[in-house]
């Protein structure tokens, strides 16, 4: 959990400040040609909340964490430690898929909460640049959108999320062929597999979703 969610804690929260600055400024504009600036706090958080958020958090945390485990897995399997392990009698599922698995599918939800708030931090500071909103009431109009149809969702989500992106990683380490270069590759498509694979499981829970909130 250290190396997977407290070393990606910085690059997660940089990149939720910057993503809802930049939604923000974006929308902003188009909101007022309507006259519907009231709108942005809420439209923000539920875009954060919902999808960019998840997704966004999912990706970086694929291109860091994936990476790693491919390649840390996959420089084990070069060199023949998985080999020793079971020959010891320990076993290399339990030691290095499982626990990489959990803390992945425990820590990526976690991220995305943590990414969520700062990107409302980011939403509120970029509401403020050339006009003054209290801060009570950019977050009360945030949060009053937010419903339990729109949070358990994206957290079940980001479960999911953070189970692709562990056992894809493991998959991709333990699975690499015998040479110094299957390092790079495995770590390469540890990346490219689990974000695609994140896409895939954002599309079906979307779908998922509106089918149940329609019936």
């Amino acid at each position: 959990c250290y190396e997977i969610g407290y070393k990606s804690l910085t690059l997660v929260a940089l990149t939720g400040f910057i993503m809802g600055l930049v939604l923000t400024l974006q929308s902003r504009p188009t909101l007022a040609d309507f006259g519907a600036e009231s709108w942005l706090p809420g439209m923000v958080s539920l875009s954060i909340v919902r999808e960019i958020g998840p997704v966004i958090t999912a990706i970086i945390c694929a291109g860091r964490v994936a990476s790693s485990i491919g390649a840390e897995l996959g420089s084990m399997n070069v060199t023949e430690q998985i080999d020793a392990m079971e020959v010891s009698g320990a076993n290399p599922m339990q030691y290095l898929v499982v626990t990489r698995v959990l803390a992945t599918t425990l820590m990526i939800p976690i991220l995305t909460f943590i990414s969520d708030a700062v990107a409302l931090v980011g939403g509120y500071l970029a509401v403020n640049i050339d006009g003054k909103v209290s801060f009570y009431l950019y977050f009360t109009k945030s949060i009053a959108v937010l419903g339990f149809s729109d949070i358990i969702p994206a957290t079940i989500k980001t479960i999911f999320f953070g189970l692709a992106i562990g056992f894809i990683g493991c998959y991709k380490g333990i699975n690499s062929n015998k040479g110094t270069e299957s390092v790079g590759l495995a770590a390469n498509s540890a990346v490219v597999t689990s974000s695609l694979w994140i896409f895939v499981i954002d599309a079906i829970a979307v779908q998922l979703t509106n089918l149940l909130a329609y019936h």
